[in-house]
């Protein structure tokens, strides 16, 4: 018995200590890849047909633009976590290239133009809260039918893919590397054979990659590169260092030489961040750096007419208690300050001792707000004119409100191939200068989102420029005066997802960057929405969109936010909108909001809603007051720059009002049985530290929880998912054989308690015995990162929200009816939804349009593939017209037209001789009103034509 427990410990002991391991290898990476394709090829839904429903209307991240040289109309666009899509007519409409691939997550591409080869760097060069990692260098030679790997599998993100024009099986690289740990594979790499080998020519350290590489137009000896010393943890975020540096190349990349020393002109030292390039010729090279050394402290105003937050945190209490109380009570109001919190209160609550006056700064230091707050000197461009050996400011002025203090978040820079003074300068606004850098005016205007990304200037036609920024593309041809929008792509990033109950059901979403949007179902995805001037999707609220709740008895009434628990009710039928956010009481510690802070309306009572500090906060009249109904959940946040030790996922028992569990950021889970009067910390055989993305109270049994945990901030690619049948005292593994990737939502069937689905980083699941196995989907789906799941029980509707292909939806009705009995039959059936006949089923207003035809899909499990016979037989068992498949091992989804054959419609007028068939103007015969029957072996299912 001892050495059992002995044992024990030694097992948990490992298991926490998991997070704490070196980062996920490349080539455990690559091995889950090949497991995944094989996992795809046998699984059992892998014809589960999967379509996007959109929305395209607001895009999402660029990361990079090619332009054809020749013609400017046909040009690819790579998206952060989208994927490559191709245009040929100047983006009106575009095609994906890389589904192909393992991956939708890119950092660069190149177009060898000549001979049509594709290179794509993987993993985005940003580094955002969402930036995923990539899995090397993809090449295709067939545009994007195929894809191979071509190498550098470590280096997670790629900056820069350069290709020699003279000689095209020369390329050269600049890998970031990775994200959130140290390694070695970055820096600068070569190939001379197209990629067969690799040569790193230039290394600076294991945590400084290159971000930007450029070569001069007429001369690929000549380079510039720059390097980005970056840290980022899930509670810090680190975008400079002494390394950070502009390197030079005269001989194609195979030697480098600092040429940002001392002396030099250029920033050097700890304070020197991001640094973006753009080569004009041999002589002439712009940077845009983002430096993070800190401002020279102002003298202060004199004239200065009210308080500021800083004044609080110097004054003494003597001075304070002297303070106007019209002035302090101006600050109180202007800030948000509680109504409790006038100048009368406030410096009573001084005199006696219970609160400073730094608290009143205190209190408005949330991670918002810090985010703005930092006194950096920010965006500034430099300029040389002899090669690189020297660097000059362009300006005097400080630029500011371009990046404000998230710098690393940008730094490109473009000079006009024909004007060597034409800049483009890009940050949250884009700007541009014609003097070399020494003034800028903004060329953002109205329809073009902010946050660029990615600027293309055509060297061949003055003013002709190609934008991408995190709201998509926009193109101008009167050099950024005006701006036409390209968003015809699926490239939304999801965050969250939610449905209503209304009839048709409605989807609701919050994005990276781009609000959250509301709109049907079943909106088709094109341009006819011009016509009336109406889109089907509706914007509810900018930022970064969060989660969404809708009170189950009035859709009108939703709650929704941005970052940082910044949540608002909102109420769509009057267009109000009531701020909601707890605040923390005067004196104490600021509450701390995760970026995606979670939110929850109680299954038992929609005025109940939950939301997620760092405590648990409670409002019984839908968030018009709050109470805290625990303590720290968290480990208790750590020094850093982001918020950290924060709660990120909340659930409700629908058994049990008051039975609540709490995930949190730093990998502690807790439960409360009695409505937040006692919590217990069940996370005690975890791995620590790993984000908690899910915790699920199960809908068929009270006492069953599931979980999923994240260790992608980590560099941890592992698959961790659990479930308990005792509130979480005990917990068993369901990881099984998810192919290794970081695990973003897992949720419930509300039907069939043995059927769970999971998204991860790439791609979605469904396992058919309580997660013992798991199937992967696959069709019309790519290897997006699934970040939430939503099922709309009526319509039996599954939906992913992706982050990066927007949302994808399907129907489950035959998932759902299947049970371990059917796994084992040799063909199931599925019931098949009656349907009310047309009289305008193959016919459309014009012969100039195609017909309109109806569809039902025949959907059936076969535990055997090969060919099978689908009979469609009227009352009389006529066969009335039959369709062969090629059937696959699993579910099978068939579509239908309704229609019969001519040998069929013979024999069904001689049964019935009181109808007629008449021919549609599409040349077919469609079923008339009646029941038929659906066969297939010796399984049948029956239907209605109403």
């Amino acid at each position: 018995m001892k050495n059992t427990f002995t044992l024990f410990l030694v097992l948990l002991t490992f298991l926490q200590t998991q997070a704490q391991q070196p980062a996920t290898s490349s080539g455990l990476v690559q091995s889950a890849l090949k497991e995944k394709q094989l996992l795809m090829e046998n699984s059992l839904v892998k014809n589960v047909p999967f379509k996007n429903i959109g929305p395209t209307v607001m895009s999402g991240r660029v990361v990079d633009i090619d332009v054809n040289p020749e013609n400017p109309t046909e040009f690819y666009v790579g998206y952060a976590s989208g994927g490559v899509w191709h245009t040929t007519n100047n983006g009106s409409t575009f095609t994906p290239i890389l589904d192909a691939s393992p991956t939708q997550n890119v950092g660069d591409i190149a177009i060898d133009w000549k001979n049509r080869n594709i290179w794509v760097g993987t993993g985005e060069n940003n580094s955002s809260r969402s930036s995923y990692a990539g899995i090397g260098v993809l090449k295709s030679n067939d545009n994007g039918k195929t894809w191979t790997n071509v190498g550098l599998h470590d280096s997670q993100h790629i900056g820069r893919i350069l290709i020699n024009p003279n000689n095209t099986n020369e390329v050269t690289i600049g890998v970031t590397g990775h994200l959130y740990s140290s390694n070695d594979e970055r820096g600068v790499y070569k190939t001379k054979d197209g990629g067969q080998t690799w040569k790193q020519t230039l290394f600076v350290d294991d945590l400084s990659g290159i971000i930007d590489l450029q070569h001069a137009p007429n001369n690929y000896s000549i380079m510039f590169a720059s390097s980005w010393t970056r840290d980022r943890k899930a509670w810090n975020f680190n975008g400079n260092g002494n390394n950070s540096a502009i390197y030079k190349s005269t001989d194609a990349g195979e030697t480098w030489t600092k040429v940002s020393k001392e002396g030099s002109g250029f920033p050097i030292g700890q304070g020197v961040g991001r640094i973006g390039l753009a080569v004009y010729d041999e002589n002439t090279i712009y940077a845009l750096h983002d430096n993070q050394f800190r401002r020279t402290k102002e003298s202060k105003d004199e004239e200065q007419r009210g308080l500021t937050k800083e004044d609080f945190k110097t004054i003494t209490t003597e001075d304070f208690l002297k303070l106007d109380d019209k002035k302090l009570n101006s600050f109180l109001k202007t800030n948000g300050f509680q109504e409790k919190y006038r100048s009368e209160n406030v410096k009573q609550m001084v005199r006696s001792g219970n609160v400073k006056p730094i608290d009143l700064a205190k209190y408005l230091e949330d991670a918002n707000s810090m985010l703005f707050d930092t006194p950096v000197i920010g965006a500034e461009v430099y300029k040389s004119e002899d090669g690189g050996q020297t660097w000059t400011k362009t300006h005097d002025d400080y630029l500011d409100d371009l990046y404000y203090s998230y710098g690393y978040y940008f730094g490109e820079i473009r000079v006009d191939p024909n004007d060597k003074n034409g800049i483009y300068v890009l940050g949250v606004p884009i700007l541009k200068s014609k003097d070399g850098g020494q003034t800028f005016t903004s060329i953002s205007a109205e329809n073009v989102h902010a946050d660029h990304q990615a600027l293309w200037v055509n060297p061949n036609k003055a003013g002709h420029l190609i934008d991408g920024n995190d709201g998509g593309l926009n193109m101008s041809y009167d050099d950024g005066e005006s701006w036409e929008k390209l968003n015809v792509t699926a490239v939304g990033q999801f965050y969250a997802i939610n449905v209503d109950n209304e009839k048709p059901y409605n989807v609701y979403g919050g994005l990276q960057d781009n609000g959250v949007w509301v709109g049907p179902n079943y909106a088709s995805q094109n341009k006819a929405w011009q016509q009336n001037g109406h889109h089907p999707w509706e914007s509810l609220m900018g930022g970064d969109g969060m989660h969404i709740q809708i009170d189950n008895r009035n859709s009108n009434l939703v709650y929704t936010g941005y970052q940082f628990g910044n949540y608002y009710r909102i109420n769509r039928e009057t267009d109000e909108q009531t701020y909601i956010q707890p605040k923390h009481e005067l004196g104490e510690n600021p509450y701390r909001f995760n970026w995606q802070t979670p939110i929850l309306l109680s299954p038992h009572n929609q005025d109940i809603l939950y939301l997620g500090g760092n405590k648990l906060m409670r409002s019984m009249n839908k968030g018009d007051d709050w109470k805290a109904i625990s303590n720290d959940l968290t480990q208790g946040g750590k020094k850093g720059n982001v918020a950290y030790g924060t709660l990120t996922s909340i659930s409700e028992s629908p058994f049990e009002f008051g039975l609540i569990y709490t995930g949190s950021d730093d990998g502690l889970l807790h439960i409360t049985k009695n409505g937040g009067g006692t919590w217990q910390n069940i996370s005690g055989s975890f791995p620590k530290d790993l984000w908690v993305s899910r915790v699920i109270a199960s809908q068929h049994k009270k006492e069953r929880v599931y979980l999923t945990l994240n260790g992608y901030r980590w560099d941890d690619f592992k698959v961790y998912a659990y479930v308990s049948e005792d509130f979480g005292a005990t917990w068993k593994s369901i990881s099984s054989n998810i192919p290794m990737s970081p695990v973003n939502v897992i949720k419930e069937d509300p039907v069939n308690e043995s059927i769970l689905y999971l998204g991860t980083d790439n791609g979605a699941y469904v396992s058919f015995n309580k997660g013992e196995k798991w199937e992967a989907f696959n069709e019309g789906l790519p290897a997006v990162a699934v970040h939430d799941m939503v099922i709309q029980p009526e319509a039996k509707d599954l939906l992913l929200g992706t982050h990066g292909r927007s949302i994808y939806k399907t129907n489950i009705e035959a998932l759902q009816n299947i049970n371990p009995e059917h796994l084992g039959k040799d063909l199931v059936l599925f019931p098949v939804r009656d349907i009310q006949f047309s009289s305008r089923w193959g016919s459309s207003w014009s012969k100039w349009f195609d017909a309109y035809e109806p569809l039902r899909t025949i959907k059936f499990y076969t535990t055997t593939s090969g060919k099978k016979d689908i009979k469609i037989l009227s009352e009389n068992n006529t066969v009335l017209n039959t369709i062969s498949v090629e059937a696959d091992k699993g579910f099978n989804y068939v579509d239908y037209d309704l229609s019969l054959t001519e040998e069929g419609r013979k024999k069904l007028l001689k049964e019935n001789t009181s109808i007629d068939i008449i021919q549609a103007k599409n040349e077919k015969y469609y079923l008339p009103k009646g029941t038929y029957t659906v066969k297939i072996d010796s399984e049948i299912a029956m239907f209605e034509m109403k």
